[in-house]
């Protein structure tokens, strides 16, 4: 499977980005715009941390127009985009690796498609290599921003 080069600003990779909210929306924006697919990006970091919110702004971004949710309880959603489907996937439900099967994880995951994976170490050596890795954590004493840390 091949994927495209993601959109990790050069200040950002394998560096620390302090955000807002509206900052992060911003740049899940940019990154959706930027998005070619096949492409799978995992999105690890504590509830909160705004691991969804960066969903949906990546899928604004990528010309989904339909509400985005988090998938907590089907595990999988799947959007429309004008040019590949979306697949979000919230592993954090997840109770063994076997489950991943009942999913149709390899359908998804070698899928033409943006595929978003919330909580990705839920899947453990099953994650595909060449996924982009993308981490959220509060910063501490500062409640409205989050660091974020991408490629």
């Amino acid at each position: 499977m091949t994927h495209s080069q993601p959109p990790v600003p050069s200040h950002a990779e394998g560096s620390r980005i302090a955000m807002t909210e509206p900052e992060l929306r911003a740049w899940g924006e940019s990154f959706g715009r930027a998005a070619t697919a096949p492409l799978i990006v995992t999105l690890k970091g504590d509830l909160g941390a705004g691991k969804t919110t960066l969903v949906q702004a990546i899928c604004r971004g990528y010309g989904v127009t339909q509400p985005v949710t988090s998938p907590t309880f089907a595990l999988v959603h799947e959007y429309a985009s004008p040019s590949t489907p979306v697949y979000h996937l919230d592993l954090y439900r997840l109770r063994s690796q076997a489950e991943l099967e009942g999913l149709g994880w390899d359908d998804l995951v070698s899928a033409n498609a943006l595929v978003l994976i919330e909580w990705p170490e839920r899947a453990g050596s099953l994650l595909p290599s060449g996924h982009v890795p993308i981490a959220l954590e509060h910063l501490p004493g500062a409640e409205d921003r989050r660091i974020l840390l991408a490629g």
